[in-house]
């Protein structure tokens, strides 16, 4: 009776999943905003509660977000990350001023104390790599030249991650400081020997997990990057950051091979983990702290988009990819959950996990529209200023969103500077 149900309920949520993915592609939206609306009204506290596939979605869930990072991985070769990482930490150091400060100042005024101060920085501090990756791949973007920047940035922030949450997880355990910097010394052990694998032995993973049988290389990458992520993960590094290095670590005809094969895979089980993340929020617990969660989606949105577009200057980029490299950034995601999770389960503070939740809320639904429409908005905003041009004249068609001119960079502006 037990596996009837589930594949009832299961079987439900992906027709669900798959007639919401038509509905937004109707209407050329992210399907995201939708995902998680499903899964708000059919989980804890929702229309109709679902129990019997709770254990399998959350396991999808995480390999959801493990595709998500990997496929954005193979996007790029090692040599491009190192150097993107070398170039772009002064636009690490601007992310955290900017985003951290603000969750940390809140806590603070809200009486929580230092110990809460810090969680709720790294809640507002970290962009969803997962959503931001199914946006950009949906938006037909990671292809643009702001592209390379903002993956920069996510990246510093996962990396950040394995110095951050082993502090984090020490200052809530109230350990000493010897265990605490224990942890930490393997965290980043283990992240930096990760890292040396994937730049130094790239092109020897290649040869060994290439094949011309698809079958084979499907169950050898995919074996290895949840092989990786599984190992990080229980070494208090983020699973995410070992598939991405198992993205950049693959290249030539098998990264190719293996975006062909993983990109179904992918979609299907990215969905589950926007569906996962609204199961798992009870609606009655947002209304209390709605006020305070969106007054502070309102500054770090503003903040974030200064954010992108500092470090797409920086780097050389045009207008319009600085106005999209902002828009894209806004959205957090699975990092703040479990943050805020810590420290529920410690038992912090009562009203940071459903704060927590709200937020998140509000910044993964309304983290697509950035994507989408900064650019546009600013570029009416500013023509208004200068009396020239229409609002409609400045919303491009998502087929032209990529500029992808022949002879012409993508974001070059009019007088074609870069």
């Amino acid at each position: 009776m037990h596996s009837a149900v589930f594949l009832i309920e299961f079987g439900a949520i992906i027709l669900g999943l798959g007639l919401l993915g038509r509905l937004a592609g109707r209407f050329r939206f992210s399907p995201i905003p939708l995902y998680l609306l499903a899964g708000l009204a059919f989980g804890t506290g929702g229309l109709l509660p679902m129990g019997a596939s709770e254990e399998f979605v959350a396991i999808g869930a995480e390999i959801g977000v493990i595709l998500l990072l990997l496929m954005l991985g193979l996007e790029y070769t090692a040599t491009d990350l190192v150097s993107n990482l070398k170039t772009q930490y002064p636009a690490g150091l601007v992310d955290f001023t900017l985003n951290a400060v603000p969750g940390a100042l809140a806590a603070l005024l809200m009486g929580w104390g230092p110990v809460a101060a810090v969680v709720l920085a790294g809640v507002t501090w970290i962009s969803s790599s997962g959503v931001i990756a199914k946006v950009m791949g949906d938006l037909g973007r990671l292809g643009n030249r702001e592209t390379p920047v903002i993956l920069s940035v996510l990246v510093l922030e996962d990396l950040a991650m394995a110095v951050y949450l082993p502090i984090i997880t020490a200052l809530l355990a109230g350990v000493g400081l010897a265990a605490g910097s224990l942890t930490l010394a393997i965290a980043l052990g283990v992240a930096g020997a990760v890292l040396f694998v994937a730049v130094r032995y790239g092109r020897v993973i290649s040869r060994f997990v290439s094949s011309d049988d698809p079958e084979k290389l499907l169950l050898v990458v995919l074996g290895l990057t949840l092989l990786v992520a599984g190992i990080a993960q229980q070494l208090q590094v983020s699973a995410a950051v070992g598939a991405f290095l198992v993205g950049i670590a693959l290249s030539g005809e098998v990264a190719e091979g293996t975006h062909t094969l993983l990109s179904p895979l992918r979609d299907l089980f990215a969905a589950v983990f926007f569906v996962f993340f609204g199961l798992h929020t009870d609606p009655a617990s947002i209304p209390p702290v709605l006020l305070p969660a969106l007054a502070l989606a309102l500054v770090t949105t503003v903040t974030k988009i200064a954010t992108g577009y500092w470090a797409a200057r920086r780097a050389g980029i045009g207008v319009k990819g600085r106005w999209r490299a902002g828009g894209t950034l806004v959205a957090r995601g699975e990092f703040s959950i479990v943050i805020a999770g810590l420290a529920v389960s410690a038992g912090i503070e009562p009203a940071l996990g459903p704060l927590a939740t709200a937020y998140v809320l509000i910044l993964v639904v309304i983290g697509p529209l950035t994507a989408r429409y900064t650019e546009p908005l600013a570029a009416w905003f500013i023509g208004r200023r200068a009396g020239s041009t229409p609002l409609l004249a400045a919303v491009p068609s998502p087929a032209k969103s990529r500029e992808s001119v022949p002879g012409t960079a993508p974001d070059q502006d009019p007088a074609g500077r870069p």
